[in-house]
């Protein structure tokens, strides 16, 4: 098929975006390809395209498990067949995996880049009929991006086992040093390589940058005036529930998303907001990676992001169907502090470091010289109680000690229980007549599930347990049996993260920490931290801001942020505070107001210009406070 007829057949459109064309050329024509494209471009179809047009695999490479299932199953629901390797998985289902993309017809293999580090997992690779490398995500390699990944570091290995197939990296959000380093860290062939990039500008996403004491009235106001879907980030997972009921309370369909709650649930959660059963969810950046939901008419900020990087795939989310959206982000300035507080937070001294380092080796119990590749289900809030441990630096100093080599720390990820039978037909149903006890439960599965004997199957023990009458634990039971007979493989239900020991532990005398690196990191947040401070101040088209720390020139001002639209009204300052001055007198001819209900009411001017001049009449005596309403003086 030519690309244009996958792309009908499978996605039912009949013309590609903007630069995914040119993308799926590139590849076809064997070249290195480093793509920049922006939250919402459809990087997923620059790959899949070109490997359903000609014969082989494409190898995915993703740092994000809960993405790489979704893809997965997505694939799965066209037709194509795909897998994915990932942490949580049993060594069998690992084998079982990689013989299907070797002798099946599997089209796709996602997984991640710890996997790719395993010396087996590197020589079954090789005998793989690879058509095309895909590194998602591919800011990931570069430790001058925000969200570097030492594994990605070892990504390189793929170019020496297959010299001649083409590596497409693709990434949302890069800045021109990023975008170089990746290049050299994949070792692209200069001479054959391109980079083609999609520019930035969305012309009709409107950025809003409003200082603002009030964000709760403020966020009302927001919600109630956009009609349609949104989404609200927040920091924590405690405010994403404070803020959801809130809302609620005020007659608004919303709910909160974080990455504590249990798979059903964020599931739920998603799927009933995808389908507008929800209109707003509030969540931390556990929310949105991978969902393509095309109607957001807005995304709110809370809290000042990290770095811009995260703002604008964040703020990206939002009007993804062409019509206009808008993307606010409200502070005052305690959110300054509180986030010059996180930035100290998230380097701590290499005695620190190693501090934690010990404690999850007694947290484990683990003996000096021991734990190498073990693996353990990790709970951090646990953890971090247990030693009264602040969370940022102890999250910070996982990082550190992953980066040198300690240890691995994976996302937590919903896993069901799954089997495989490890004896034919013939052997299994010997079994059944030799083991009455246990022949209904496998009818159940087979006839349930199929035939799982060249691959695991999920399977849901309470579903098992309804169907034969009888408690999930003896469903539980008659398979680990089994297991333990070799009749087949059982891997029960995991919903953790995992936490790995890549070497023996260490005492903390021996304990080799990167400083250099720590140092460099630090320079980096600084910059960033600069960076996005700097966009929060008024003065410019907060576009343009975007657009120029990505590099990229624009030609004219958006003409739809809060700063071009004071501008283009032509409205100095004198005339916003004249509007205010009217709407004020207005407001308080009837009666006195609160502060709040003053600044709810003013239309004209954003929040701090308001502020000010509010407190211009009441320090010349226009205005005069009484049991915390404010009047007019006659």
């Amino acid at each position: 098929m030519t690309i244009h007829e996958v792309l009908q057949k499978y996605w039912g459109y009949s013309s590609f975006r903007p630069l995914q064309e040119d993308v799926i050329n590139s590849v076809l024509e064997g070249r290195d390809t480093l793509t920049l494209m922006p939250t919402g471009g459809g990087k997923s179809i620059c790959f899949q395209v070109p490997t359903l047009a000609r014969p082989g695999i494409c190898l995915v490479i993703s740092p994000l498990i809960a993405l790489m299932k979704d893809q997965v199953e997505n694939l799965k629901a066209k037709g194509i067949k795909a897998t994915a390797i990932f942490s949580g998985m049993g060594k069998r289902e690992i084998d079982i995996a990689l013989d299907n993309c070797i002798y099946g017809d599997v089209k796709f293999l996602y997984i991640s880049p710890e996997r790719l580090q395993n010396e087996l997992v590197q020589e079954r690779i090789k005998h793989m009929n690879i058509s095309l490398f895909a590194i998602d995500e591919a800011h990931c390699i570069s430790q001058w991006g925000y969200d570097f990944r030492p594994s990605y570091l070892k990504v390189k290995v793929l170019r020496s086992l297959h010299p001649e197939v083409p590596i497409l990296a693709l990434t949302a959000t890069a800045v021109a040093r990023v975008a170089t380093d990746i290049q050299e860290k994949l070792e692209f062939d200069l001479q054959r390589s391109q980079v083609l990039k999609k520019s930035f500008f969305r012309e009709n996403l409107a950025y809003m940058v409003l200082f603002e004491e009030n964000k709760m009235q403020r966020l009302l106001r927001i919600s109630k005036r956009t009609p349609g879907s949104g989404i609200v980030y927040v920091r924590s997972r405690r405010e994403t529930k404070e803020i959801a009921r809130f809302l609620i309370m005020n007659n608004i369909k919303g709910d909160y998303y974080h990455a504590g709650l249990t798979s059903l649930e964020r599931s739920q959660k998603q799927d009933a907001w995808m389908k507008n059963k929800t209109d707003v969810i509030v969540a931390t950046n556990a929310f949105g990676m991978g969902i393509d939901k095309p109607d957001v008419r807005w995304v709110v900020h809370l809290d000042i992001p990290e770095h811009l990087e995260a703002y604008f795939q964040e703020a990206g989310r939002a009007g993804r169907d062409g019509n206009k959206a808008y993307a606010v982000l409200l502070y005052n300035e305690a959110d300054r502090l509180k986030l010059k507080s996180s930035f100290e937070q998230s380097f701590p001294s290499v005695q620190e470091i190693a501090q934690i380092y010990f404690q999850l080796g007694n947290y484990y119990q683990l003996a000096y010289g021991a734990g190498e590749g073990v693996v353990f289900d990790f709970n951090l809030g646990d953890f971090c109680r247990r030693f009264s441990l602040n969370v940022t630096k102890t999250i910070a100093s996982l990082k550190f000690l992953e980066k040198d080599g300690w240890i691995t720390v994976s996302e937590n990820v919903f896993l069901p229980s799954r089997i495989s039978f490890e004896i034919d037909a013939t052997e299994l149903y010997r079994f059944q007549v030799e083991h009455v006890n246990m022949d209904a439960l496998i009818k159940v599965i087979l006839r349930a599930y199929g035939p799982a004997f060249d691959h695991f199957v999920d399977i849901h023990e309470g579903d098992l347990a309804r169907k034969l009458n009888t408690h999930p634990k003896h469903i539980v039971s008659l398979l680990q049996q089994m297991h333990d007979m070799n009749v087949l493989s059982y891997l029960k239900q995991k919903d953790n993260p995992q936490l790995q020991f890549l070497r023996p532990r260490s005492d903390t005398g021996h304990l080799e920490i990167d400083r250099h690196y720590i140092r460099e990191r630090k320079l980096v947040a600084e910059s960033q931290l600069h960076a996005i401070f700097n966009y929060l101040d008024d003065g410019q088209c907060r576009s343009r801001k975007l657009l120029a720390y990505f590099g990229e020139d624009a030609e004219a001002d958006c003409l739809i942020c809060d700063v071009c639209l004071l501008k283009n009204k032509g409205k100095r300052l004198e005339e916003v505070e004249a509007n205010i001055y009217i709407e004020l007198t207005h407001l308080l001819a009837t009666s006195p107001l609160t502060l709040d209900e003053l600044v709810a009411g003013i239309e004209s001017g954003n929040e701090k210009i308001k502020l000010d001049f509010i407190r211009k009449l009441i320090d010349s005596g226009k205005i005069k406070m009484n049991n915390g309403k404010y009047y007019q003086k006659q």
